[in-house]
């Protein structure tokens, strides 16, 4: 297997322009100088660990996350598909906690007071700060779709953020009546995982390959094109020949109204009846960051090209699906290596530790089929006012079934490489 090692998925990250020297500090000030971390995912538990790693105990950590096991959503495709067990996306916090000092807080954000640098805990607590990263993720706009709600995700599971409703997912259409027919609707620009929709779908396509041959799936897209779209649609043509359908809302005309009840999505071209659904309303950012005041009208929140620092407030960092990173988009990858800029950034405000460059990575892994792998990525700089692209690269249409093979055995090795990153 193309496994990829730490040292080459830091320099595939760019980390060794975003972290700056590690060594010892000069402190500023008399006391310990706090930074607070808000979630645990691929951004806040990498930027906690590179803030600890590099401060060397100059810096007091600590990192705020509700669940005691994240299970990450990158790879829960191949979950859905038979490919990997459940409990291979899951991660504690423990060497975090043991291994670099951190202050692992297992509750939920809930405000902060920036004026007098706190964040406030369901829990009543009050954790101080000299420093704030928030990567609080995404949250979901239930009502951007007419009849959508919190409640309609047990019948039709958005299955988008970390946690069970990948379980429930997959319990649906391995027991879905067969011949019966699954709709998927995608969210509309811009939300997390530009791909993932699609390589759920190909997922869920290769399960009914196997145990149910006569399915159809139906995709009632918000976008009219979508990443990577050749190379899935010739995918699709290859290996589930017929049984998958796009549509854009060019040809559906819009999504009117769904039914969680009666299993059904209503538009203008059709009432589409589905024996199971995935429906993933409008993305927007983490509530603790709305809640912060760190989101501009478009609900998302602007950030400092070279620091990632918020526009509305220079002692916080914005990391990860919340930001508004322009061209890079809202990933796993993306997030590691915004991750590593804000530590570099909040600790050399800190300590005085040197900073180099910030640079950027990100690669987006797709699995088509069974060794049918293809990705997308690019490498950045930042600006002056925005995150630019500097080189980019995708797979070929044309590629053989080894290079697609040697494509995916490379996203099991970086899933390895991000999740030793992240959780040490």
């Amino acid at each position: 297997m193309a496994k990829i090692s730490r040292r080459k998925f830091g320099q595939l990250a760019g980390a060794s322009a975003a972290v700056g020297a590690i060594g010892a500090p000069t402190l500023l000030q008399a006391a310990t100088p706090k930074v607070v971390v808000i979630g645990g995912g691929a951004g806040g538990a990498t930027a906690a660990r590179y803030v600890a790693m590099g401060s060397k105990g100059a810096i007091e950590v600590t990192l705020i996350e509700p669940t005691k096991k994240y299970y990450t959503c990158f790879f829960s495709n191949l979950y859905l598909g038979g490919i990997r067990d459940y409990e291979s996306i899951g991660h504690t916090y423990d060497k975090l906690a043991y291994d670099h000092g951190i202050n692992v807080v297992h509750d939920w954000a809930v405000s902060v007071d920036r004026a007098k640098k706190m964040v406030v805990l369901s829990s009543g607590a009050m954790v101080p700060y000299d420093r704030l990263i928030v990567s609080p993720g995404i949250d979901l706009k239930y009502e951007a779709i007419p009849g959508y709600s919190i409640e309609s995700t047990n019948a039709m599971p958005h299955a988008w953020k970390s946690g069970s409703q990948v379980q429930l997912l997959k319990a649906q259409v391995e027991n879905m009546k067969e011949g019966g027919t699954f709709v998927m609707v995608p969210p509309p620009n811009p939300f997390r995982c530009p791909p993932g929709p699609y390589e759920r779908v190909s997922m869920i396509a290769k399960i009914f390959k196997e145990k149910n041959p006569t399915a159809k799936i139906v995709i009632l897209d918000q976008k009219e094109k979508f990443s990577k779209q050749g190379l899935f649609q010739a995918g699709w043509e290859t290996h589930y020949d017929g049984m998958i359908e796009w549509l854009a809302p060019s040809v559906h005309g819009g999504i009117k109204k769904i039914d969680h009840r009666a299993m059904t999505i209503e538009t203008d071209l059709d009432t589409f009846q589905a024996d199971a659904a995935c429906v993933v309303p409008a993305n927007t950012s983490g509530k603790i960051a709305s809640i912060a005041g760190l989101t501009d009208d478009s609900g998302w929140c602007p950030i400092v090209p070279a620091t990632m620092q918020s526009t509305m407030d220079e002692n916080i960092h914005v990391i990860g699906d919340s930001s508004i990173a322009k061209s890079m988009p809202k990933s796993g990858f993306s997030a590691n290596s915004q991750a590593k800029v804000a530590a570099a950034a909040a600790r050399s405000a800190l300590t005085g530790s040197k900073v180099f460059g910030s640079k950027f990575a990100n690669t987006c892994w797709s699995l088509i089929a069974a060794d049918d792998g293809i990705k997308v990525g690019a490498a950045y700089v930042a600006g002056d006012k925005k995150i630019d692209v500097t080189s980019k690269f995708i797979s070929k249409g044309d590629e053989d079934a080894d290079t697609r093979k040697a494509t995916y055995e490379e996203s099991v090795g970086w899933y390895d490489a991000i999740s030793a990153d992240m959780f040490g």
